[in-house]
């Protein structure tokens, strides 16, 4: 295990931009994580609404990975208020696609948050990251085809498609078998540190 890994394990972890905090989750997000993740809207993409116990399952996860790994999708809250708006970090990928054991980008925020540049400012800040603590060579996102606010913020942040990388996911959805298509998008530490 690397020695920055353990000491991440001891401490908590925030990470600030101008306008949010990236932190550790606490028990207090499960409520507002819970009421984001029945939001039709916010997991058109993503899979059914969560129950509550589902949803304190995933921020259990969330905590999980970061034991496990040191890093991994973190509440983000506004500095101003300390309102939570959702989540946003680089984990690593979980087994079954084919960025399995690569770091991954991800994040979901509440819809009032949606169009405030609040996302781009936590994938920036997330990437950074990943390329300062981490020793991959690259970090990679992925996202449903018919997604285009999510992709888009991608080729934003400097990612660009890999075709190569595309896959099929099991839908997750009650009532639709098969597998849901995927885009995956990436940037190398060198393009980054371009931009």
């Amino acid at each position: 295990m690397l020695p920055w890994r353990r000491a991440c394990w001891v401490s908590e972890f925030t990470l600030h931009t101008p306008r949010l905090v990236l932190r550790d989750w606490r028990e207090g997000d499960i409520a507002p994580f819970h009421a984001m993740c029945r939001d039709p809207q916010v997991m058109r993409f993503v899979g059914p609404d969560l129950t509550r116990g589902q949803t304190a399952a995933a921020v259990a996860g969330y905590r999980n990975e970061r034991t496990r790994d040191g890093h991994g999708f973190r509440a983000v809250e506004l500095r101003k208020t300390g309102r939570f708006i959702g989540f946003c970090g680089v984990r690593t990928a979980s087994p079954g696609t084919p960025l399995t054991g690569e770091p991954e980008l991800g994040w979901r925020l509440a819809k009032t948050y949606w169009g405030q540049g609040y996302a781009r400012e936590a994938a920036t800040a997330s990437i950074d990251w990943a390329f300062a603590n981490l020793h991959d060579d690259r970090v990679l996102a992925m996202t449903a085809p018919a997604n285009a606010r999510s992709w888009g913020l991608m080729v934003r942040l400097g990612m660009e498609h890999r075709p190569d990388l595309d896959f099929g996911h099991r839908t997750p959805r009650p009532g639709r078998g098969g597998h849901r298509a995927h885009v995956v998008y990436s940037v190398n530490r060198t393009a980054w540190g371009r931009s």
